[in-house]
């Protein structure tokens, strides 16, 4: 696990300046705390911090082949490497690590950008190809590892996080409007677009090209989904579900450091350990997080169950609301992108506590809802569709019926009455996302009247809308799970659970994302995944023998941080002064007057809109208007007013 950065020059005359390049890797630094290193040859620059995992004394980076005509910089773990290596060497490559990363170059001398297909990991590289003249970008199938890139018409920047492409002065900062009110839309970003104008994420399943100013995104990678599974027998299945995940989890075991286990108290990360634990015949070190106060869920009892089960190392800490509130602009700075994420704090802090246990490796079970169909919404929407198909022509009994259960007091019945003339395509936008959602609700009334016509001049049709129409009679359970696969997979949770773990320079593995265990789970018929009220069905089925039924059993509760009544405590002098302040950033976007409607509100009344403001504002302070935050050192200092417009286009 690493950082990785670079440029390069489409004129051929004009050299990289070696000293952009350090400033580049600079930015990376908590990626790779390990080493770091660079090659600037002509018109190409490539950067890389390293995170030593795998042959910790030969693997730094860039590293090249033979003759020094083909470089590489690597961010992650192929965890097929070993059986890549000895054919490369049968012909007649000669190896100087014991690296994944080595592998990589040779493949490709094999075998070009299409040798990117036949890696399996998680990864982000840029290969440079000195006889070629050609640079190669590309991203894992499901995006673990993140990469961004600039085309700025004279050259193309690359790297693992935003801030190192901002190392260049010639990087723009404008922000793109768009972006805001898509994050209003979803709770991220869906698709390739960032917060800054220009500023783009390579797409997961994509490699992209440039040679001679031509630049090419190519798609090697997508999930499908079979019409007609060939898979009918659930026994049978369910064993054959035991074998992949065994084998997954032992190749994402491989390191040359200490491996941990990240334990949430729920079935998939105890699924993780209970795999895990077989692997090796060392300490496991299991890791938790909770939160002060008497009056919140708490999942360490369940982690705790789990730790015992298993023998583990068990380790907890307790984040209270001023570790929250305190971390919130380092949280801007890490995280780069609008996110909805508030356990991305906790993930932080329980990453650190690994780090200074001595765990540099993390294992989570992040992944098996959107794989195995276990969010409750899943089953909800199901029970809708059918619903809608049963009462066919009588469907204005079916909204009466919903329209009552909601005036009863059942509000979440209620809220389906609109939806039953809707297809699944026009209101299913994700998981977290729906047309009646509390932010689309709000954002409409928080923006400028001169924001929302810029917006109305700039529509553009939803991502998620897009991807429905690239399925072929999808079940509507298949339907939602590509959706989130790619969207709410790579554009929020791998986010989060990259730049919060990077942070604390840990490495976090997700065994449930690996490519091989999607692939299996899309070739299911959809009752093997939700069946009446019962969801992610065959993982449980696969693991009742082995975890706690009390784990397999429980409801699910997701990750409960009660950010809301956080914000509703000691901390509202502090959104206030942030968010009402005289030079607030988003003070162009949104009314003043509307947003401090939202504190009025009783307790727990528009925390999510309060919270998403605030990651907006921490967001354009620090990478569009270069106002110094307190980012404890964890990045280097901003450029004070520095000039730019408020948002591109105006």
């Amino acid at each position: 696990m690493c950082g990785i950065c670079g440029k390069l020059n489409f004129d051929r005359r004009e050299p990289v300046d070696p000293d952009l390049i350090s400033r580049m890797t600079d930015t990376l630094l908590h990626r790779g705390p390990d080493g770091g290193g660079q090659h600037v040859c002509g018109q190409v620059g490539l950067g890389h911090r390293r995170l030593s995992i795998i042959d910790l004394n030969m693997g730094a980076q860039p590293m090249s082949n033979e003759d020094g005509s083909v470089w590489v910089v690597f961010n992650g773990e192929i965890y097929n490497f070993q059986e890549l290596r000895p054919n490369l060497e049968a012909r007649g490559h000669v190896f100087r690590s014991a690296t994944d990363t080595e592998v990589i170059v040779h493949l490709y001398e094999e075998s070009g950008p299409e040798s990117v297909a036949k890696l399996q990991g998680m990864f982000a590289f840029a290969l440079w190809d000195e006889k070629k003249q050609l640079l190669l970008l590309a991203r894992d199938r499901v995006g673990i590892k993140p990469l961004y890139y600039k085309d700025t018409g004279k050259s193309l920047l690359f790297g693992s996080e935003i801030k190192s492409l901002l190392a260049d002065p010639g990087v723009s900062r404008n922000f793109n409007p768009r972006a805001i009110d898509r994050f209003f839309t979803y709770g991220y970003l869906p698709g390739k677009e960032t917060l800054l104008e220009g500023i783009y994420k390579l797409e997961p399943g994509h490699y992209l090209t440039a040679r001679g100013g031509k630049i090419e995104d190519r798609q090697y990678w997508d999930l499908r989904f079979q019409a007609n599974p060939r898979r009918t027998n659930f026994d049978q299945t369910v064993e054959e579900l035991r074998e992949l995940l065994r084998r997954t989890v032992k190749s994402h075991m491989i390191s040359d450091v200490p491996v941990g286990v990240l334990l949430s108290g729920g079935v998939d990360s105890t699924g993780m350990l209970r795999y895990a634990v077989e692997q090796t015949d060392k300490p496991m070190h299991t890791f938790t997080v909770g939160f002060a106060g008497e009056e919140f869920a708490d999942e360490r009892p369940y982690a705790r169950l789990a730790a015992k089960r298993f023998g583990t190392e068990h380790h907890e800490i307790t984040m209270s609301a001023e570790d929250f509130l305190d971390f919130l602009p380092k949280y801007a700075w890490h995280m780069e992108e609008p996110v909805f994420e508030p356990p991305a704090v906790a993930l932080y802090y329980v990453s650190r506590l690994a780090r200074e246990s001595g765990v540099k490796v993390l294992l989570s079970g992040e992944g098996g809802d959107e794989a195995f169909g276990g969010y409750p919404n899943y089953r909800n929407l199901l029970l809708l569709e059918r619903l809608k198909t049963l009462f066919g022509p009588a469907k204005d009994l079916l909204r009466f019926g919903f329209q009552t259960l909601g005036a009863a007091g059942w509000q979440r019945f209620g809220k389906y009455a609109g939806l039953v003339d809707c297809p699944l395509s026009e209101y299913y936008l994700s998981r977290t996302a729906t047309p009646d959602s509390e932010l689309i609700s709000l954002k409409g009334s928080l923006y400028t009247p001169e924001f929302a016509e810029l917006l109305r001049s700039q529509q553009q049709e939803l991502p998620t809308r897009c991807l429905f129409s690239k399925l072929a009679n999808p079940s509507p359970l298949d339907a939602m799970l590509y959706v989130d696969t790619k969207t709410w997979l790579p554009d929020d949770l791998l986010v989060k659970a990259d730049k919060m773990t990077m942070a604390t320079s840990v490495e976090l593995r997700v065994p449930l994302l690996d490519s091989q265990v999607l692939e299996f789970a899309a070739s299911l018929p959809a009752d093997f995944k939700v069946r009446g009220w019962e969801t992610k069905r065959i993982l449980k089925a696969a693991l009742e023998d082995s975890i706690p039924q009390e784990i397999i059993n429980r409801k699910k509760t997701g990750f409960p941080v009660p950010y809301g009544k956080w914000l509703n405590g000691n901390s509202k002098g502090f959104l206030t002064d942030t968010l009402l302040s005289r030079d607030a950033a988003i003070a162009s976007c949104f009314s003043k007057t509307k947003v401090s409607a939202l504190f009025g509100q009783k307790e727990g009344a528009g925390s999510k809109a309060i919270f998403s403001l605030l990651v907006i504002e921490l967001l354009l302070r620090q990478f569009v208007y270069g106002r110094r935050e307190d980012t404890q050192n964890q990045g280097p200092d901003a450029v004070e007013n520095q000039e730019g417009t408020v948002y591109a286009g105006t």
